[in-house]
């Protein structure tokens, strides 16, 4: 089993930053890639970022040119640099990997998700 755990969520004014952590744990396995996404109250899941585990990035519009994705492979770990925040980024914050889990006569590709962390931005 992979457990995700976030940290780093919290109530910030407008025009602040916050930095996002994820950390990978478990059983032995390899880590392709991790993301984070986000969930406002009402509405559906969303992309915000990913980074492979090669360090390509790919990024949501909204949050381009202020949010910034980092992956330490070595450590199992994965950052959301957030900077200029405004009150349309509250929500809750995902942190996912896709990991390739060993098996008996084949490999196995899983996705886990963290619980999550909440961020708030007041106006």
């Amino acid at each position: 089993q992979v457990q995700l755990v976030e940290s780093g969520g919290d109530l910030v004014q407008a025009g602040g930053s916050l930095r996002l952590s994820c950390v990978a744990s478990g059983s032995i396995f390899t880590i392709n890639g991790m993301g984070w996404y986000r969930q406002a109250p009402g509405k559906q899941r969303e992309l915000v970022a990913t980074i492979s585990s090669g360090g390509n990035t790919n990024y949501a519009d909204p949050v381009k040119g202020r949010f910034t994705i980092s992956g330490d492979n070595a450590k199992n770990t994965v950052a959301l640099q957030m900077n200029s925040l405004k009150p349309e980024d509250t929500a809750v914050y995902f942190c996912n990997a896709d990991v390739t889990i060993p098996g008996y006569v084949s490999n196995r590709r899983v996705i886990y998700w963290g619980k999550g962390t909440p961020v708030t931005v007041s106006s």
